[in-house]
């Protein structure tokens, strides 16, 4: 039985929050949650408040596709806390969402859970243009011409018996640009594999920087980096400050450009996580053949760009990719964040269309052939399910998933572990 607790915000970001009151369990009549397309979908819904049964409460429900607008809904009443709903069916593979309120005592309560039909038959929207690899390529012999300049500032306040840390300044072009990083790597002699781990989106700082340390306990270099030239060690003020003025909805970086695919903000984004190959693979302590991209969110989606844009990269692991077939909002289904077609601003421009697809994680999926790793949940509508199927049905390579249904967009630390061991499995 899966238990669900949630809070009387439905914008909370887990399902297992601190001390609610209220327990929500949906059960759906398949236990993967998966169904063939013209298959019926029944979901049982239970309630409870204070571990006690809700009898005779109402539940509304919505129901709709994955990102989609309602288009079915109902109630129904619980007998004994509980009572059952029928999510319908899907005629084309995709997602169906069933969105629960409830109020008890005068708080609204909230909950949803999404099923999939024939989900292994997902394909993209988006298509890869005719010159997407020389224009990759290209990209990448020009970034190249910048010798690789950076600085390394040992940080003892995160360093242990058995790691050092180092904040890492590399610089990307003649215009002063830059990144910055924290490289973990065991103090024991010896050559290590090196891992890349991208951030997830926002204009943010590297808040934890120890919290992998068991990459470098574990015989690992890490290097994570930030993607805006934001020194970490700048007062959390004044990154929120920065944050706020730079990254506002109408003119967040993700949007900066998108009308040329020469001048999109990513475009330095993608072609510095390459640059930061180049550092890793410059160290003396490189054992000269790992190179892993780990990430989640945006950084999933980054790992996997990394790995379809560099050969060097011998693995590569994503959590719930982020910029996955984003233009899929035009084949009337969920697309990636994020999720320009919902914005407020006008997207839907074939100039910014026509870049989307040169930064699409799904062509750069299609390019990578070494081994890969994906995990994702169900419920997460930040990075829908929808989305990282049609990551995982386009690749072609030895590829492994971790299906997690309850998630919402998060991972456990169990989880974050595994993908470690995972890579350490995975090493020549």
């Amino acid at each position: 039985m899966l238990l669900i607790w949630l809070p009387f915000l439905f914008i909370a970001a887990e399902n297992y929050p601190y001390r609610s009151d209220v327990l929500w369990v949906t059960v759906p009549n398949h236990a993967n949650w998966l169904y063939k397309t013209g298959e019926e979908a029944i979901v049982e819904v239970e309630f409870y408040k204070y571990g006690i049964p809700q009898d005779g409460i109402t539940v509304n429900y919505e129901l709709g596709g994955d990102m989609m607008p309602t288009d079915a809904h109902g109630s129904v009443k619980l007998k004994d806390g509980r009572a059952f709903v029928s999510v319908g069916t899907m005629k084309e593979p995709g997602f169906r969402d069933c969105r629960l309120t409830a109020i008890l005592d005068g708080k609204k309560y909230m909950h949803h859970v999404k099923v999939g039909f024939s989900v292994e038959k997902l394909k993209p929207y988006t298509k890869m243009p005719a010159d997407f690899i020389d224009f990759w390529e290209n990209a990448k012999a020009e970034a190249a011409k910048f010798p690789l300049q950076y600085t390394q500032k040992k940080v003892d306040k995160y360093c242990t018996d058995e790691i050092d840390c180092y904040l890492i300044k590399l610089q990307l072009n003649s215009r002063g640009q830059s990144i910055y990083g924290y490289l973990t790597m065991p103090k024991a002699k010896g050559s290590f594999p090196v891992v890349l781990c991208p951030p997830g989106a926002g204009i943010k700082t590297i808040k934890e920087p120890m919290k992998r340390k068991y990459y470098a306990e574990n015989g690992l270099i890490r290097l994570e980096i930030e993607i805006h030239g934001l020194n970490p060690e700048i007062d959390a003020e004044t990154f929120q400050e920065i944050s706020e003025a730079f990254n506002g909805r109408e003119n967040g970086y993700l949007s900066n450009g998108l009308d040329s695919r020469d001048n999109y903000y990513m475009k330095r984004v993608y072609l510095a996580c390459v640059r930061s190959l180049d550092f890793l693979t410059s160290l003396p302590q490189w054992d000269g053949k790992n190179v892993i991209t780990q990430g989640g969110s945006q950084g999933g989606a980054l790992s996997l760009i990394t790995a379809g844009l560099d050969k060097r990269v011998t693995a590569c692991v994503a959590n719930h990719p982020a910029l996955s077939d984003m233009a899929g909002y035009k084949a009337n289904r969920a697309g990636g964040y994020p999720h320009f077609f919902t914005n407020s601003v006008d997207m839907d421009t074939p100039d910014k269309i026509k870049t989307m697809a040169y930064y699409d994680v799904v062509n750069f999926a299609r390019q990578i052939k070494v081994p890969t790793f994906i995990t994702w949940g169900y419920n997460d509508n930040t990075c829908p399910p929808t989305t990282s199927y049609i990551v995982y049905n386009i690749l072609n390579c030895q590829k492994e998933s971790l299906i997690t249904p309850i998630n919402e967009h998060w991972t456990s630390d169990d989880t974050e572990y595994g993908l470690m061991l995972w890579i350490k499995k995975h090493l020549f």
